[in-house]
Formats: C-alpha cells, sequence, structure tokens
C-alpha cells in the first residue's frame, strides 16, 4: 500500500499575489482557557478525593469524588496517548478510565475489601502508575533538547 503525502507551501496564490498563512495566535480572552478549565478540574477533583478521603458529611461529597475516580485516569491514560488525535486520545483515555474503575471494584469486591478510602486510594495509585512512564519520557525529551542546544 501506498502513502500518499500532500506538501502544503506556506504562502498561496491569491489574485496574482502571495498571501502568507502562517498562524497567529488567537487574541482574546479565550486563549488561555485551556490551561485555566485543567486546573480548576485539578482542584475540583483533588477536593473530591479529600471529601471521601476524610469521611466528610457534605452533599458535594458524592459528585464530586464521582469526578475524582473519572478524571484521574482519564487524565492519565491521556497524558500516555500523546500520539492520537484528541478526539480518540479523549475517547479512548474516558473508556479506559471506566474499565480501570471496573476492574478495581471487581478486585476490591472479589476479595471482600470493599471501602471507599480503599477505592480511592487505588484508582490513586493506578493512575499515578500509568502516568509516570509518559512523565519520564517527557523529562527525557526535554533534557535531550537542552543537552542538544
Amino acid at each position: 500500500m501506498q502513502t500518499i503525502r500532500i506538501k502544503t507551501s506556506s504562502t498561496a496564490r491569491t489574485n496574482g499575489t502571495e498571501t502568507n498563512r502562517t498562524e497567529r495566535p488567537r487574541p482574546g480572552p479565550g486563549r488561555d482557557l485551556a490551561p485555566l478549565l485543567a486546573g480548576a478540574a485539578t482542584a475540583v477533583a483533588g477536593c473530591g478525593a479529600l471529601l471521601a478521603l476524610a469521611d466528610s458529611d457534605s452533599p458535594l461529597r458524592a459528585p464530586l469524588t464521582l469526578f475524582f475516580l473519572l478524571a484521574a485516569p482519564t487524565a492519565a491514560i491521556a497524558a500516555a496517548l500523546r500520539g492520537l488525535d484528541p478526539f480518540g486520545r479523549l475517547l479512548t483515555a474516558v473508556a479506559g478510565s471506566v474499565v480501570l474503575n471496573m476492574l478495581v471494584a471487581q478486585g476490591m469486591l472479589a476479595t471482600h475489601r470493599w471501602s471507599v478510602s480503599g477505592g480511592i486510594v487505588a484508582v490513586s495509585a493506578l493512575s499515578a502508575l500509568i502516568l509516570l512512564p509518559a512523565s519520564v519520557r517527557r523529562l527525557r525529551s526535554r533534557t535531550a533538547r537542552r543537552q542538544g542546544d
């Protein structure tokens, strides 16, 4: 099977004149929205884990804990799958998160060791283990770039 590659140039001809198609950063307040949302999601997930581990009677305990149980493995799996397009990465990461949570719950039920705090700790530990190789890979590439300069 042969791969056909399409070359795109940085300039295009419009009415006999060349125009530059370099993309500039989008001005306005929406350009820094992604890091802000990521930070907010991390804070909400952290609060959910803390409320569950502290055995709080807050009405926010259940939804925030559920958000943590879905967001922590999703973020770890998405970081490990950086080669995919964004939608495919998100879909795969969410599916992997659900599978990880089900496996943790099934393992805890099978061993008769079910507890909410145990589930939170197990999901956190597995998410950290999934995130570790991606973090090491990113640090190695950063170190290699610095040595190459």
